[in-house]
């Protein structure tokens, strides 16, 4: 499958301004369903509005729902409409043929859409993008400050940080991570892209995981986890921003959408929002680029939707994504939309493209690459197991789901 994303990264920081028309919609049935965080909240809560008059709107958003979007979209007619999702989760939809071609719907619809919100896969609009997103650094000022550490470039540096943090008595557990399921595999390729690796052999769907890069991989982030809490493998996106918010925590490597959740005057003090900073993600082992992957999060329209759902949908969701939402909800993420303008909280994800971190791979074959490495890596950080032995294991389960899904 020859997938073209067309976002640069150069163009995050050039939007300009245009606005877009109301819903106008006299019938169709619109379902949402997505993940569940604040940029995706104010999309739904936007497209919510064109309910009535004949079209109802209903959302469902989930923090598992990437992992339900399949069955929901293979159901006939399918249970969702519209499926919120990333370069992951198109992916799945495309391996099982369940999201319809968009080129149609933009041409009578979409004329204030930008060249860089097309997802094209094999000449096809298949997905629109509405934001960017990154893992990428977050520190307390304050906290660097008082251990005498300046701002981490590097996990050697970040490792640095958190022992000085800790011996001075300042943090019991400075350093938190997104170490849980899909999250901690998700650790493990940013980690293994910071150190230059390649998952598949050239032109292959073969694996190329288990080797010294790998290794290295593997030993960072067990290092890390000693300055964790000794939970971490429970620790997901919103427990870090939990714990974040409660000044347990002063580096994190944390999605670009939850700057503005953690400096939006809620959940927290006025002094450790005020010393919260972002940069970019570390590199780490003498490389060059960020230790991190870009991100889109868009919409696709279900293929087993009805012609009049469809575009209901596509005018509802194209609401959802006006400019009007991305001004009412500047910090909520690093927008993609027409009009938006860069603001402080984006300042992460911006440097960490900048600095050239890699997309996420959008393969076919990725998904099993990414389950593999969620379940495989656990007994090594736990230390049951050798970083060898556990790369071994995550390359039999990759070939094991690789060769049951037909890519081997």
């Amino acid at each position: 499958m020859n997938m073209r994303i067309v976002i640069a990264a150069a163009s995050l920081a050039v939007l300009s301004s245009t606005a877009h028309a109301g819903c106008g919609i006299n019938a169709g049935s619109v379902r949402i369903g997505g993940n569940d965080f604040p940029a995706i909240q104010a999309v739904s809560g936007a497209a919510k509005a064109c309910d009535g008059g004949g079209v109802t709107v209903s959302v469902d958003l989930n923090k598992d729902h990437k992992d339900r979007q399949v069955a929901a979209l293979t159901a006939n007619p399918a249970e969702f409409t519209t499926s919120i999702i990333n370069n992951s989760a198109l992916v799945a939809l495309m391996n099982d043929g369940l999201a319809q071609p968009l080129d149609d719907l933009i041409a009578k619809h979409g004329k204030d859409l930008q060249a860089m919100q097309k997802v094209t896969i094999d000449g096809k609009v298949m997905a629109v993008a509405f934001m960017a997103n990154a893992q990428h650094l977050f520190y307390r000022k304050d906290i660097l400050d008082k251990a005498g550490v300046g701002v981490p470039s590097t996990y050697e540096e970040v490792l640095a940080a958190a022992k000085a943090i800790k011996d001075k008595g300042l943090m019991d557990y400075p350093i938190a991570g997104t170490y849980s399921g899909w999250n901690l595999g998700l650790e493990f390729i940013n980690m293994y892209h910071g150190h230059g690796g390649e998952f598949f052999k050239s032109g292959s769907a073969e694996p190329s995981v288990n080797n010294a890069k790998g290794v290295a991989t593997l030993k960072m982030m067990k290092a890390l986890t000693a300055y964790m809490n000794p939970d971490f493998l429970t620790y997901d996106s919103n427990a870090v921003q939990a714990d974040w918010e409660a000044g347990n925590v002063a580096l994190t490597n944390l999605w670009g959408s939850r700057a503005g959740a953690v400096t939006d005057g809620e959940g927290s003090t006025a002094e450790i929002e005020s010393n919260t900073m972002f940069a970019s993600a570390p590199t780490v082992a003498g490389q060059s680029i960020p230790a991190t992957t870009l991100w889109w999060d868009g919409f696709a329209i279900a293929k087993n939707a009805s012609g009049a759902d469809a575009e209901a949908t596509f005018i509802t969701m194209m609401n959802g994504i006006s400019p009007e939402m991305a001004a009412a909800n500047v910090d909520a993420a690093p927008w993609l939309i027409k009009g938006a303008v860069p603001q402080p909280t984006d300042a992460g994800v911006l440097a960490s493209a900048q600095g050239g971190a890699k997309p996420y791979p959008m393969l076919p074959y990725m998904g099993a690459m990414h389950s593999a490495a969620s379940a495989e890596i656990v007994d090594f950080l736990q230390g049951k197991e050798s970083a060898e032995q556990a790369l071994a294991d995550l390359e039999a389960a990759y070939i094991a789901a690789a060769k049951e899904k037909g890519f081997l």
